[in-house]
C-alpha cells in the first residue's frame, strides 16, 4: 500500500481521483509558495505560439551546431533571485535527452520534469501545475525521443510486465494499454510509432487530469503539445498541438 492507502497496482494512467490530485497539488503549492519568482526576461516569449517558435528556433540552432545559450555568460545572481520559465517540459529520464541543450535555452527559461517514458505521473502533473499557476509558463511540451528504453520495454513485455524488476511494472503498464498494444511488435517502426503515441497521449492525459492546465488552455494562456526528438539528428518534431 502506498502513503495514500491505495494499492500501488491501482495507480494507472487516468486512475488518480481528482481529490487526491488536488490534495497533492495543494501540498506542492504550499511547500513552494515562497520560492522566488523572477520577472520574465525582456526577450522571453509572451504567448504560447511565441514559446513554440522559440523552442523550435533553438532546436534548429542545436541541429546546425550553432547553439548560443551555452556560450552566454551565466548571471548566477539573477538565477538565484528568481525564475520565470516560459515553457515546461515532461521529458524522459534518459541521459541523452536534455531540453535546455536540445532547444538551446539558457538556465531559468525551461521548467523541466523527468520520468522514464515521459509519463504524466501524479507528481509530474502537480509540478507542471505549479509552473502554470505560479511561474506563468506559456507552454507545456511532452517530449518523447527515439530509441526510448521505457517504450521498448512496454512493447517487449506487453503481455506480462510483472517479470520486470522493482516498481517498473507500475510505470510500464501506463504505456502498454494505450500504445504498446496498438503496434505490431514485428513492425520495424513499432518503437517509433509507440513512442509518438505515448507522447501524444500525454497531452490528452494532462488536459483530462488537471483542471489547472485545462482552464489555462481554455483561456488561451497556455498550449500543450507533444513531440519526439530524434537522437541521431537532434531534430525535434512536433507530433501533436
Amino acid at each position: 500500500m502506498n502513503s495514500l492507502n491505495q494499492p500501488i497496482s491501482s495507480v494507472r494512467r487516468g486512475a488518480v481521483s481528482p481529490r487526491v490530485l488536488l490534495a497533492v497539488f495543494a501540498t506542492t503549492i504550499a511547500s513552494l509558495a515562497f520560492a522566488p519568482v523572477g520577472a520574465p526576461a525582456d526577450s522571453a516569449p509572451g504567448t504560447p505560439d511565441e514559446a513554440i517558435a522559440a523552442l523550435m528556433d533553438g532546436n534548429k540552432r542545436f541541429v546546425k551546431e550553432k547553439s548560443a545559450s551555452q556560450k552566454i555568460e551565466i548571471d548566477r545572481a539573477e538565477l538565484a533571485a528568481g525564475q520565470a520559465p516560459f515553457a515546461a517540459i515532461i521529458r524522459c529520464a534518459d541521459s541523452r535527452v536534455a531540453p535546455e541543450i536540445c532547444f538551446d535555452q539558457p538556465l531559468g527559461r525551461l521548467f523541466v520534469c523527468a520520468v522514464a517514458g515521459n509519463i504524466a505521473t501524479l507528481e509530474g502533473i502537480a509540478s507542471l501545475e505549479y509552473g502554470v499557476a505560479v511561474l506563468g509558463t506559456k507552454l507545456i511540451v511532452v517530449m518523447g525521443h527515439s530509441e526510448c528504453g521505457a517504450v521498448g520495454a512496454a512493447i517487449a513485455h506487453r503481455g506480462d510486465t510483472s517479470v520486470l524488476p522493482g516498481s517498473l511494472p507500475q510505470l510500464i503498464d501506463q504505456m502498454v494499454s494505450p500504445c504498446a498494444l496498438a503496434v505490431d511488435p514485428t513492425d520495424p517502426d513499432a518503437l517509433a510509432k509507440a513512442t509518438e503515441c505515448n507522447a501524444n497521449i500525454g497531452v490528452s492525459e494532462l488536459l483530462k487530469r488537471s483542471t489547472v492546465i485545462k482552464d489555462a488552455v481554455a483561456k488561451g494562456k497556455l498550449k500543450v503539445i507533444a513531440g519526439v526528438q530524434d537522437l541521431a539528428s537532434g531534430v525535434f518534431t512536433i507530433t501533436k498541438r
